[in-house]
């Protein structure tokens, strides 16, 4: 039993010399820490601000000061374990982190993708927060703008989420960022009338039928021949300002078309008299 106490208790000096030497080893070892956990928050609240300015994204620049953070706080631990002459364990936590990561990859490769698509998608800004937008077949305006996924409001007040990586993979139309938009209307009329008249008075109803100059560059071509019917091919453009400008104008088009279709008698259909409020049936 003797020989088991000297064993234990040669061992128990050891280390205890062993941990009078490495003290100042220590002492460094916890200054160099405290400083990188400093430098750290620094780098957290200065990338934090930049990115805020450059993303416009509260999620982003958090996600990357965040990002920032923990890597500068990994290198100081590295560097206080290799001062206290922990080269094993510095080896031992690299390998440990890259399995983890690597683990972590492939478990959550999907949700790693959506998080990477929305951070292109906050620096590159194909579209912003109240824009109208069409994406993955789905048509409304950007409510919210998230790391995981893009949340949209459609004209029928439903909110659909979209995941970031579907829509970084697919065409999107942003509708807010055209000015300007043409509005192309197709159909038939008989070929007993007037073709020059009909194109005469079709124009004169289309520019009638915008305000402010928002109908320009009006076209009717006839397009093909139909026998007994011929082929109208219309289109003029609107202004884009407001997300239901273009719904509008083609509204207004198609009513003074089909007024003009009535005073002519081409077709039997009722129309709005914007004048009296009264609706009127065309002589047959």
């Amino acid at each position: 039993m003797s020989n088991w106490f000297n064993i234990i208790e040669e061992k128990l000096m050891r280390w205890w010399v062993y941990l009078i030497k490495m003290l100042p080893n220590f002492a460094l070892a916890v200054i160099v820490l405290i400083a990188f956990i400093f430098a750290a928050r620094l780098i957290q609240r200065l990338s934090h601000k930049f990115f805020l300015r450059v993303a416009k994204s509260e999620s982003i620049s958090g996600l990357i000061s965040g990002v920032l953070y923990t890597l500068v706080v990994i290198f100081g631990i590295m560097i206080s374990l290799q001062i206290m002459q922990l080269d094993k364990a510095v080896s031992s936590l690299l390998a440990g982190v890259g399995i983890i990561g690597l683990a972590l990859g492939f478990a959550f490769q999907d949700l790693t993708a959506n998080f990477i698509s929305g951070a292109f998608i906050a620096f590159k800004q194909p579209f912003d927060i109240g824009h109208t937008v069409e994406t993955n077949g789905f048509i409304g305006t950007i409510e919210e703008i998230r790391l995981r996924s893009t949340t949209l409001r459609t004209s029928a007040g439903l909110h659909v989420i979209i995941p970031n990586k579907e829509i970084f993979q697919k065409p999107i139309i942003n509708y807010s960022l055209s000015k300007e938009r043409r509005v192309e209307l197709e159909f038939q009329i008989p070929n007993t009338i007037d073709l020059n008249f009909m194109e005469e008075q079709l124009k004169a109803a289309l520019k009638d039928a915008g305000s402010n100059e928002t109908v320009r560059n009006v076209e009717v071509v006839y397009s093909a021949i139909a026998d007994p019917k011929i082929q109208v091919y219309i289109s003029f453009w609107t202004s884009n300002n407001e997300p239901n400008e273009f719904r509008k104008a083609r509204h207004q088009a198609i009513l003074a078309i089909y007024k003009v279709f009535a005073d002519n008698k081409i077709y039997t259909i009722q129309f709005s008299n914007k004048e009296n409020g009264q609706v009127k049936q065309p002589a047959q």
